[in-house]
């Protein structure tokens, strides 16, 4: 599995320490050992189709107890069907073995689903189900004609009583025609009750199968959880189930420890090799909704990795996460009044506090207004992100200012540089985007998300680059940055973008920064109802 550079990498410096896998810059031999695994790819005809569809790789460069430094490449999921190729590292645990516990008590709970499908379909089932929708026409119908024959005769009835007929006989024709009408109620509900709780008796059935197939599945999950038996730099054996028992989730999503992060590790504590850096790789097309460049690296998942890894590297000498790093210039204040605060929030400063203890605006606002009453931060731009923000001073202003987000009567505009051109100088793009779940923070496009709409219009071209400015007429989370990189938007990602873009950085300077600016805001003042219109220039 240990792959020797083709290339010469004497002059190559190591690093001093393990790559952080949640936010780096690609090491040198990483790029070399992924272009390398690109070219076996493509020596694989057999598998161009499913690589083309789009999969993740991974690299782990390593030094051997000689000190002889390679590499070992890996995929996430399966490959052609299966976990086990020789050029690839093994799986940590291989269910895919056809003697395998999982395999054989996936073929039960498929059966199980068989079954299910053939009593779905079974003619028993089917009939059934007819039979209560055709009882239910026959009654409305049959109840429709009756009703109209006994408004046929209590209209003749009236008109008899007018003429002076026995009133005593009429009563008596009423009340035999209101016992006809509940004895046929009585009847068309005793039938429909005997067909639905023979539909129901044959439902029961079919969830009890249902109830076993969820319960056997569950079950089945768990017990796979625990043959991902994971080691780290120490020594110590940990499985998924222990891992991820102190997270929020506190249950391994599906697919957890088949990523090729946890299999390259994996491999190298088993085999006595020093990990030395890492990096992920995707192959192919782009998934459905996602944005994913083929051949650009991306950081590890947060939602199925990092409880691993992070057990995974303890006793490596890993770099610091470079975001917890940051130490982001002050805000600069744009304008001021006794209710509200206009500030130029920098490029990697958050807007409120986070885990990470990067400086916020909102300690920032907390430090230069003690005597500020209720929450300050109106609104929030990314980490990334620099530009305009409003912060309150008082209650009433928040909650109003506020108000007028919800309301969209604070519009906003925004400057950016996207990496290539596009063939409208203007344009509205109208997506459905949602948070994808195994990629936090990444948002995607989807049928079920919340609907987003951002206004676009060019300012110049700037070579093979276009800067742009961007009205958002919804505020949802990353909605410039995936509108601008996913297809169905302008389908060219913003400069600098480590999330959707073609880069995947450790740091945010001037030279990597994302080239994102809230370039102008106008809102009403809450106190006075002067509209205010507060600008700055970008710095990109």
């Amino acid at each position: 599995m240990l792959h020797h550079f083709t290339h010469d990498i004497s002059a190559i410096a190591l690093p001093e320490q393990f790559t952080w896998p949640f936010h780096y810059t690609p090491h040198p031999l990483c790029r070399l050992a992924a272009a390398e695994v690109e070219e076996y790819l493509r020596s694989r005809p057999d598998w161009a189709e499913e690589v083309a569809q789009g999969k993740m790789f991974g690299v782990l460069v390593v030094q051997t107890s000689t000190g002889e430094v390679g590499f070992l490449a890996a995929f996430s999921g399966n490959l052609a069907g299966t976990n086990m190729h020789s050029y690839f590292v093994p799986p940590v645990y291989d269910m895919l073995r056809p003697d395998d516990f999982f395999r054989v008590e996936e073929a039960a709970i498929s059966a199980i689903n068989r079954r299910t499908d053939a009593m779905l379909n079974a003619e028993e089932y089917t009939s059934s189900k007819a039979r209560i929708e055709s009882l239910k026409k026959q009654s409305q119908s049959e109840l429709s004609a009756l009703k109209a024959t006994l408004a046929s005769r209590r209209a003749d009835r009236q008109r008899r009583r007018t003429e002076g007929e026995d009133a005593a006989t009429l009563t008596l024709e009423s009340q035999r025609d209101n016992a006809d009408l509940q004895r046929l109620k009585r009847r068309l509900r005793e039938e429909l009750t005997k067909a639905e709780s023979e539909f129901a008796a044959l439902e029961e059935q079919i969830n009890q199968l249902r109830r076993e197939r969820h319960e056997r599945s569950a079950a089945l999950q768990m017990r796979l959880f625990e043959q991902f038996r994971l080691r780290n730099a120490r020594g110590e054996v940990k499985d998924l189930c222990e891992l991820f028992a102190p997270t929020p989730q506190r249950i391994p999503p599906a697919g957890a420890g088949e990523c090729a992060a946890p299999k390259l590790l994996q491999y190298a504590y088993d085999n006595s090799l020093k990990p030395i850096a890492m990096a992920e790789f995707w192959q192919g097309r782009s998934p459905r909704g996602e944005v994913r460049h083929h051949g650009v690296f991306y950081p590890s998942c947060n939602s199925k990795c990092k409880p691993i890894l992070m057990y995974m590297m303890q006793g490596l000498n890993v770099e610091p996460n470079p975001l917890t790093a940051i130490r982001p210039p002050e805000p600069r204040i744009l304008w001021e009044d006794e209710d509200v605060v206009v500030i130029d929030k920098p490029c990697g400063m958050l807007s409120v506090r986070g885990r990470s203890g990067v400086r916020s605006v909102e300690e920032w606002a907390e430090e230069n207004y003690p005597t500020a009453e209720g929450p300050m931060i109106v609104h929030r731009l990314d980490q990334s992100t620099s530009g305009v923000l409003l912060i309150a001073k008082n209650k009433s202003t928040h909650q109003a200012l506020q108000q007028q987000f919800i309301s969209h009567t604070i519009e906003k505009s925004y400057v950016a540089l996207i990496e290539g051109t596009i063939p409208n100088t203007s344009g509205r793009i109208d997506l459905r985007m949602c948070l994808d779940y195994e990629n936090r923070p990444r948002q995607m496009v989807s049928p079920d998300g919340k609907r987003s709409i951002t206004e676009y219009e060019v300012i110049r071209v700037e070579g093979s680059r276009t800067r742009i400015r961007l009205r958002p007429i919804t505020g949802r989370t990353h909605q410039l940055r995936l509108h601008a990189a996913h297809h169905l938007g302008l389908g060219t990602p913003i400069v600098g973008d480590d999330i959707y873009g073609h880069e995947c950085r450790a740091d945010l300077s001037d030279g990597h920064r994302l080239c994102l600016h809230a370039e102008r805001i106008a809102f009403t003042h809450p106190r006075t109802a002067e509209r205010i219109v507060i600008g700055c220039r970008e710095e990109f």
